[in-house]
């Protein structure tokens, strides 16, 4: 693994799939580059041939924050409920006859 790959991470090979622009680009046309982040997917701007910001819609950026304090995963949510002894099997329906 070189030490560029190395430093990034796991998710290096992630980056390097995105669009890419240089900056000069990317503001000359930031109109194109911001739909393509809508429809497309994130865009990858850099300065002088290095990583300089990812363009993404706000539904990715907010999929990326922490979460709010209290949260809890439904998984956790639902054991939490204590609804072991319950019988959760469903009946075997076959359905009704009908004449036709």
């Amino acid at each position: 693994m070189t030490p560029s790959l190395a430093r990034r991470g796991k998710h290096a090979e992630k980056i390097d799939a995105l669009d890419t622009w240089k900056l000069e680009d990317a503001k000359a046309r930031l109109s194109e580059v911001v739909r393509l982040a809508s429809t497309a997917g994130p865009q990858l701007v850099t300065v002088r041939g290095k990583e300089a910001a990812v363009i993404l819609t706000p539904e990715a950026y907010r999929q990326l924050l922490p979460k709010p304090k209290g949260h809890m995963p439904l998984v956790r949510f639902v054991q939490g409920l204590g609804l072991d002894s319950l019988k959760l099997e469903r009946e075997r329906d076959s359905g009704r006859e009908i004449e036709l």
